[in-house]
């Protein structure tokens, strides 16, 4: 009886898992008899890290069942074992999820990352991401989610999702005051002084993360649509134009919003996303809040109010605006199995494995060709989108980072510096950037 034994490693546990395979031969004498042959065979693995916790298999999170169901499709059609490294807290408790992200990709500790859009930013600039042009995903992206990840020309992250924000909108209470739902500035200010003449004490709920939007959608409209937006961030990031000339209508406009009492400016510096203002917008004392697309997709958030829900763009000069923001996945550029890495990014991000994920997590997909069936209250905000409508809150080829820096300033203004002071943090944060 001769045996043949097969080695093969599984990295995603590692572990080497034995397999034996008996064969039963007739003859006598064969002097192949009791001959063992081995043969090692590596099982293709890609490294992943993300903040998706995995230690709950009984835990509900729809956008971690959505990925894995891609992830599914891409082990299965190429052969490979995702190994999943994961972010918790307690492992990292004086960093951010960034913070180790940007260590663990200097370090070549990873082949696939989940990126924020400042990380993208950095990583890209080191030259520590992969250039992505050249996986076949690319030609069906649509032009923001190119816009947003590329940085020296280099397309360095992809996202599974495109993620908008939107004001969050009662249109019982706006209907109630016979209110049109607003599209410029000068239209949000009235609607609002009708309500805080209605005895609505705080049309506005907010919090200390994501009035920055408003800023975008002022600050950005023209560069997004219809101006030259190469020419004006070659301007942005040379110097010749100053961040402070764009971001200044939108600090001036919450200004106003604060002085005329349609923020709680002291409420908002404290209170966390959704938390702080949630409870206010769900029974109704407010009419207004500014959240993300999946906010109105989950019953956790906003998504069975118990009145008419209306999700709709920041006000602009040129109508309603959705502000989008990415996150990213990226491929170290010195990553171990990067192949294995594009491959499986490649499959991840086709639009076979984006409709399975579009249609789990109900967001609007990165694909041209994948549409969201989404919910009616969230129709005013993807129309706009379909129709390429849009300011990017994150863009890496900006080399000052957007986001987070915008949210911080903004905080000030909360706390009582004037428009002015803002500006200047503005100036002095571009130029500290552009003299790096």
């Amino acid at each position: 009886m001769s045996k043949r034994i097969i080695a093969r490693k599984l990295a995603v546990t590692g572990l080497a898992v034995l397999m034996t395979l008996s064969l039963t031969g007739c003859g006598v004498g064969d002097p192949n008899d009791d001959i063992i042959i081995t043969e090692e065979i590596e099982e293709k693995t890609v490294n992943l890290f993300s903040p998706m916790e995995k230690t709950d298999p009984d835990a509900e999170n729809i956008a971690r069942s959505a990925f894995d169901k891609t992830i599914a499709i891409a082990e299965e059609k190429l052969g490979v074992n995702v190994a999943y490294r994961t972010y918790t807290a307690e492992d990292y408790q004086d960093k951010t999820y960034d913070d180790v992200t940007l260590d663990r990709a200097r370090n070549n500790m990873d082949d696939l990352y989940l990126l924020n859009p400042d990380t993208v930013q950095k990583l890209g600039e080191e030259g520590e991401l992969l250039d992505l042009s050249d996986l076949a995903c690319v030609k069906n992206l649509r032009e923001v989610v190119k816009t947003a990840n590329t940085v020296n020309g280099k397309l360095v992250a992809v996202p599974q999702e495109v993620v908008a924000y939107g004001l969050f909108i009662n249109k019982d209470m706006f209907d109630k005051y016979k209110l049109e739902l607003p599209e410029t500035p000068e239209e949000f200010l009235e609607c609002c002084r009708v309500f805080k003449e209605n005895g609505i004490e705080t049309p506005i709920g907010a919090n200390r993360w994501w009035l920055e939007t408003f800023v975008f959608a002022q600050a950005f409209a023209d560069i997004y649509n219809g101006g030259d937006t190469e020419a004006e961030i070659a301007k942005l990031n040379s110097g010749e134009s100053k961040y402070s000339d764009y971001m200044r209508p939108g600090f001036e406009f919450l200004q106003e919003l604060i002085d005329k009492g349609y923020i709680d400016a002291k409420k908002a510096y404290v209170s966390e996303a959704i938390e702080g203002e949630g409870a206010d917008f769900l029974a109704q004392k407010t009419p207004i809040v500014m959240a993300y697309w999946g906010a109105a997709n989950t019953e956790t958030a906003y998504g069975n109010p118990g009145f008419n829900l209306q999700v709709i763009g920041f006000p602009s000069s040129l109508g309603q605006m959705p502000v989008v923001t990415l996150t990213g996945f990226g491929i170290g550029a010195q990553a171990e199995h990067l192949q294995d890495a594009k491959d499986m990014l490649d499959m991840i991000l086709s639009d076979e494995a984006l409709q399975v994920y579009t249609e789990t997590n109900k967001v609007i997909s990165p694909s041209k060709n994948v549409e969201v069936d989404c919910i009616p209250a969230l129709k005013p905000l993807n129309d706009r989108i379909e129709e390429d409508v849009y300011v990017l809150a994150s863009n890496a080829g900006l080399k000052l980072e957007q986001w987070g820096n915008t949210c911080l300033v903004v905080r000030e203004l909360l706390n009582g510096a004037t428009v002015d002071e803002c500006m200047v943090q503005f100036d002095k944060l571009q130029e500290e950037t552009l003299d790096k």
